[in-house]
Order: structure tokens, then sequence, then C-alpha cells
């Protein structure tokens, strides 16, 4: 190994550096690119009678600073604070509808009811009644518009649902992509990792983690993913593409199923439970939904519910100006009842109806209705307690809700979700126009009206106010609705408070995967200036070579 040669060997790993430098320079703000180094070692040395003379150095391999463990626990938190963050900017919209104190619902019964207060004191003035009319269709206004707020919140969740999916399956594309591209870089230069491949990669894997949990596991060069309960969203060359499909079991929520093949080779969409999808906005968006949206439509709609059944109750025990007994106050619509998808052509839908005298008994709950084959089950959805309906087949009662199976012919399995408050905000209107028709006064007699002048049945009318009407009579109307406004504010303040903590968790993980893998500038830069120092010595290792040969032939002549 002549001088020459140890001076060639040294110039291309001190260029070799001097381009990985360069390069970590160029990315220092890439996202998701771990430093670069050059590994060398000595090139091994030739036997003398004067002992082993090296014969220079070689570069053996470019290492990227990467530590997996880090990277991962640096993935998870994204993902915990995607979801954390979706969640936050949702239910927040949610607080500030149901917290207004000025314009919102809890003045409205607050108006309604000092409205009824004045009929009491004054039943024959009209103008009292007028007001007591309005003031009802000022407050049924207001309920139906928050409901209104909330079904168009569900409808913009189903279309980030929609946009998420895609977004996802764009994602396992693009790392399928560089799963084989990996697969190709190692097959044409063997043994030596493609390192800005691996890392593209693994930033895809992070961004994705973003937008739903996702575990992967690497065999091979390739990388195969997994969401929820370990269904494979890609593995091997293959991709399982995710699709966001109505629920089968309600069709207004948008599912996510995961795909899979069928013996002949078709691709076949199954159903994912919520509970199963966790971390990134997509998880963050079903947990806001099952978790805020659902439970807050359900409270809203049982207020609506308990002002409404209630008032009329009381309204028809009393009498109007002209002696007439009194009728609806306010309309009251029927529980939500859906067939699944899924259900035997035959199978039928019952009808559902809420029994009079048990309003305090109606939860904020769902049910789900199954036949065995023989009887009919009944479970709380979401809570998932099993009840014991009450009645004889073909009517059954359970939570003050009666539904009647009459004329239905199930198969063993079909099932019905009945959704008894769910919508029952939308249906509240005011049924009386007429001033004279408010049936303040109170019974003279049996079937006798006690007179214009009375105002009993007002007082009681009034005295709904505070009347422990709802949820087994805990609770009355306001402090109903202040459960609900209080609930979602732990809600808002829990979120924000684990987000907070969160973000400092992110930040930690950052900054102990970026003392690892990220890429230092003032290093670099000493490191340029002693890679350039190792060039320019290599250079005169050359030089010196060309001097002595240069002078042997000047011996020779």
């Amino acid at each position: 190994m002549n001088l020459a040669n140890l001076g060639k060997a040294g110039l291309l790993v001190a260029q070799n550096r001097l381009q990985t430098a360069g390069h970590n320079i160029n990315n220092a703000a890439t996202a998701g690119y771990n430093r670069q180094t050059v590994l060398s070692q000595t090139a091994g040395a030739t036997p003398t009678s004067a002992g082993w003379i090296g014969r220079g150095v070689q570069a053996v391999s470019v290492q990227r600073s990467y530590d997996n463990f880090l990277q991962n626990q640096l993935t998870s938190s994204l993902t915990r604070g995607a979801a954390l963050k979706t969640y936050g900017d949702q239910i927040s919209q949610v607080n500030n509808l149901v917290a207004d104190r000025t314009v919102g619902i809890s003045p409205g019964i607050q108006k309604f009811f000092d409205a009824l207060d004045a009929v009491a004191s004054a039943p024959a003035d009209v103008a009292a009644r007028q007001e007591l009319i309005g003031q009802a269709n000022s407050l049924a206004g207001q309920i139906r518009d928050a409901n209104a707020f909330l079904d168009s919140q569900r409808a913009n969740v189903n279309t980030q649902i929609d946009t998420t999916v895609t977004q996802i399956n764009s994602y396992l594309d693009r790392i399928q992509d560089l799963n084989r591209q990996i697969t190709t870089a190692k097959a044409t230069n063997p043994g030596q990792p493609p390192n800005d491949l691996l890392d593209q990669r693994d930033q895809l894997v992070s961004e994705l983690g973003q937008l739903v949990d996702v575990k992967a596991y690497e065999q091979d060069d390739r990388v195969s993913l997994t969401i929820g309960n370990g269904q494979t969203v890609l593995g091997g060359d293959t991709v399982y593409y995710l699709e966001a499909h109505p629920s089968k079991a309600d069709p207004s929520r948008l599912a996510v199923n995961y795909t899979t093949k069928d013996a002949a080779g078709n691709t076949v969409p199954i159903e994912m439970d919520d509970k199963r999808i966790t971390g990134g906005k997509l998880g963050g968006l079903l947990s806001f939904r099952s978790d805020a949206l659902d439970a807050t439509q359900n409270d809203l709609g049982r207020i609506a519910l308990g002002i409404s059944i209630a008032l009329n109750e009381q309204h028809e025990q009393g009498y109007d100006l002209s002696g007439t007994p009194g009728g609806e106050f306010f309309n009251v619509g029927t529980p939500k009842v859906i067939g699944n998808e899924k259900n035997s052509a035959t199978a039928g839908t019952p009808t559902a109806s809420y029994v009079p005298g048990e309003l305090s008994k109606i939860t904020n709950q769902d049910y789900k209705v199954e036949f065995d084959g023989t009887n009919y089950s009944v479970t709380r959805v979401p809570e998932g307690t099993t009840l014991t309906p009450t009645g004889t087949p073909p009517t059954l009662s359970f939570d003050g809700i009666e539904i009647d199976t009459t004329g239905m012919a199930p198969a063993t399995g079909d099932s019905w979700l009945i959704q008894p408050t769910r919508d029952a905000a939308a249906a509240m209107t005011v049924t009386i126009t007429d001033p004279a028709k408010v049936a303040a006064a109170g019974e003279a007699s049996p079937g006798v009206g006690a007179g214009t002048a009375n105002g009993d049945n007002a007082l009681e009318l009034a005295a709904l106010r505070s009347k422990k009407i709802l949820a087994n009579g805990s609770m009355g109307m306001n402090e109903a609705y202040s459960q609900l406004v209080n609930t979602v504010a732990v809600k808002t303040q829990q979120n924000t408070t684990a987000q907070k903590a969160q973000e400092t968790l992110i930040s930690q993980n950052y900054s102990a995967q970026q003392a690892v893998s990220g890429v230092n500038l003032d290093e670099e830069y000493i490191n340029l200036q002693q890679y350039q120092e190792q060039y320019r010595a290599a250079a005169r290792l050359i030089d010196t070579a060309s001097t002595l040969f240069d002078t042997l032939l000047a011996l020779r002549s």
C-alpha cells in the first residue's frame, strides 16, 4: 500500500464525511430526519519484516442516529395529543352553546315560569296569557335551536370521520410504497440501510398515528400496521383499506369499517366498535361523539320531555276561560325506533311511546332491544345494563318507555335501537295559540271549572319550576339543565387539563428523541472543520508520494 493509495483512501472517507455532514445540515429542519454518521474502520495492514504496516481507512456504512424506543414514545404521545385536541375542539363548541347564561335555555326556563306566575296572579289578564304563550314559544325555539346545533355538529363529525378515513388510506398507500422502495434498495445494495427512506417511512407512521392509533411491526424490511383490536390495515404487500359507512344499527352515525378478504378474494367491510378505535383525530372524533355529543343531546331531549310532559299533564287538569278542560300545551313526540339493517325481512319494527305518569323513570340512555328466538331482551346503551322489561308481549315496558311488538315476526338475533330522548327536543312546539285556551283555573266541582278569576291550576303549573320530576324524582328542570351544563363544563376542563399535560409530555419526548437523533448545527460546523483538515492531510499524503516519486526519478537520472 503506497502513500498515494493511503491518501486516496483518506480523501474518499473525508469526502463521505463532508457530504454526510452537509446532508445533516441541509435536513436539520426536515421533519422525521435522523442525524447520519459515516462509520469507518481501518483498511487492515500489510505484514513486513518491520511489522504490520497499515493500509489506511475505509468507510463501512452510513448510520442514522435512531432509537426505536424514543421514537415510539414520541409517536405514542403525539397520537394521544391529537385525540385530545380533536375532542377539545369539538366539546368547546358544545360548552359555548350550553353555558350561555344570557340568551340560553336556562334563562328561557326562568322567563317561562315567571310568565306562569304572572298568569296565576291575574288569570283573566289576556296580556299575561299572551306573554305566557310568547315565552313558551321562545323557550321551545331555544331548545329546538340548541338541538339543531347539536345535529349540525353530528353531521360535521360524520364529515370529518369520512375525510379522516380517506387520509388514513392515503397514508397506508404511501407507507406501502416506501416498504417496496426499501426492499428494492436493500436488494440493490445489500447490507447498507437506506436511511432516508427509513426516515420517511417512520415519519409517515408517526403522522398516521396522529390520525388513528396504529401499532407498527417490522419484519423482513417491511412494516405491518394494525389498528383497533388488532385489525390489520397493512400486511405484507397488501393494504386493507378502511371505509366509512352508515352504521347498521343507526344510519345517522357514520361507522368505520375495516376490510378483509372472503374465500373468493372479494373485499368485505366489517363494522368496528367505536370503542376499539382510539387515539389520533379519528379516535378523538369517535370519543367525543359517544362520550359528549350523544349524552348532551339525550340530556337536552330529556329536559324537553320533562317540560312538555309535566306541563301537559298538569295543564289537562285545569280549565280555560270558556270553562273547557285544558288540552296539550306542548307537542310531545315519540321515542325514535331504528331497526338494524341486518334484521330479517319479516322482523318488522315495534312502536314506542312514553308511559303516562312515569316521566321520572325516563333516563338519558338509548336502548338495544334484541330477540333471541323466544324472548326480547333490553340493554341500556352505552351504559350496558341489561333490563328485565315488565308486561306481557306484545307490550313491554322499561324505564318509562313502552314498546308494542304487535304484528312483528322477528328472527333470532334481530335487534332495534330505541332512542327515547335523542330527537325529543326537535319536536318541542307550542300547541296553544289562543290565550283564552290557557287552562289557568282549577276545578270547582267534578268536571266544572272554578271560573275565569281562578288561577289554582296556573299556580300548580308554576310550581313545576322546582318540582322534582326527572331522574326518579331527584331533579327539577332547572337542576337537570344545570347538571347538563356542569357535565359539559367538567368534560371540557378535564380535556383542557389533559391536553396541557400531554403537550408537556410531547415536548419532553421530542427533546429526548432529538437529543439522540436531531441535528446540532454547532456540532456539524465543528465536524466540517475537522473533516476539512482530514481531507487536506490526505491530500498532502498524495502530494508527498508525488514528491518522493519525483525524487526517485531524479536519482536515476
